[in-house]
């Protein structure tokens, strides 16, 4: 029997403000129509998520993640919904006018975790990024009010910025599940051994390497810019918030001097909340 509606959003809304984080905060400036859309593709990600995390390995991840990719096309093609975040995610879409096969990217993307530990050089990395976060942007862009295809490189750079800070806040933590996202020709370049993030031993060459790939990040960052003056007014302060919650994050880490490998860098619950305050002019 299929969720109600309504009942199906308000689960969503409560997926979102448990686990949602970082982004949840950007949602609280948003009109609730919109904000209820975006808690729809949140519980959406996490459902993805929690497939993967929770599988004993990734083929029974691959499994789990086959079977919700069909419950997902189930609910597109034939308004069956096996899950009860589906209703919302499907009026969602149609809403919108969003284009289903991004979700099959984002699905692409967690599938990615379960086969891929290692990625060679920053191409590869970059599809890797794309997948789990740039389409993420490609997907809000209607929420946001946007149809303009020049806000897709900013919004797919803004997707990337995101990423990246999150694999630099996030190297020890992933280096504990056998996970190193750090491209190896940066490794390479700079020479940082495996072994060296693996055992969590900050040297000089780690350190270089770091100060690179937030350069980088900076580089995105300064890419998606432009996306502000793309969207709806009454969408601008939660892109915001988002940029200024994932930068913010990207200086504590300068700040800290990379400090990735002895701590988890993270903002505060004040310091997200002074970000919304500043933000919540612009909605």
């Amino acid at each position: 029997m299929n969720t109600p509606l309504e009942q199906s959003y308000d689960l969503c809304r409560r997926i979102a403000r448990r686990t949602a984080k970082n982004f949840y905060y950007s949602f609280l400036i948003m009109p609730r129509a919109k904000r209820d859309a975006m808690c729809a593709i949140y519980a959406f990600m996490r459902r993805s998520d929690d497939i993967a995390d929770n599988a004993a390995n990734p083929a029974m991840a691959l499994e789990g993640l086959r079977q919700w990719r069909a419950q997902v096309d189930a609910g597109f093609t034939r308004d069956e919904f096996a899950d009860p975040t589906l209703p919302a995610l499907v009026d969602t879409i149609k809403r919108y006018n969003i284009l289903p096969h991004h979700f099959h990217e984002l699905l692409d993307g967690t599938e990615m975790d379960q086969r891929v530990t290692r990625y060679e050089t920053f191409d590869d990395l970059y599809q890797y990024c794309y997948h789990v976060a740039s389409v993420v942007g490609l997907v809000v862009l209607p929420i946001f009010g946007c149809c303009d295809k020049a806000a897709l490189a900013p919004a797919e750079a803004c997707g990337i910025a995101f990423q990246l800070t999150n694999i630099l806040r996030d190297v020890k933590e992933d280096a504990q599940m056998g996970r190193i996202y750090l491209p190896r020709e940066d490794l390479r370049r700079f020479g940082v051994e495996e072994d060296d993030i693996l055992k969590a031993r900050v040297t000089p060459q780690f350190l270089e390497l770091m100060k690179f790939e937030a350069a980088r990040a900076r580089e995105y960052y300064r890419k998606a810019e432009p996306l502000l003056g793309m969207i709806n007014a009454d969408s601008r302060g939660a892109l915001s918030v988002m940029m200024g919650i994932y930068g913010g994050i990207l200086r504590k880490i300068e700040k800290r001097n990379y400090s990735v490998l002895n701590e988890r860098v993270r903002l505060s619950a004040p310091e997200k909340l002074w970000i919304v305050l500043k933000n919540w002019r612009k909605r």
